[in-house]
């Protein structure tokens, strides 16, 4: 893959996880790319990500805590800009 496609697309990343959760870094990119492709997978592949869930509970459940967390930020961020 071409460097400068890797480059823009972390500028596109970096800029929808500061317009989602109000501020960026490396671990919120990352948090965010796994919750978008995780639920871009879900919707499009459903009994791979079912499956997926089955042959890896824990991971099934660490999935569900970023997708809360990612939840739980962007509710507050939006209040926050809501005041």
């Amino acid at each position: 893959m071409e460097q400068k496609l890797r480059e823009q697309f972390d500028g596109l990343l970096t800029k929808y996880t500061d317009l989602l959760l109000g501020e960026t870094d490396d671990e919120l990119k990352e948090k965010v790319q796994m919750w978008a492709l995780y639920t871009y997978m879900s919707k499009s592949m459903p009994p791979l990500v079912k499956h997926w869930n089955e042959q890896y509970p824990d991971a099934k459940e660490g999935m569900k805590e970023l997708i809360q967390e990612i939840r739980e930020r962007n509710e507050q961020y939006r209040n926050e800009q809501n005041k």
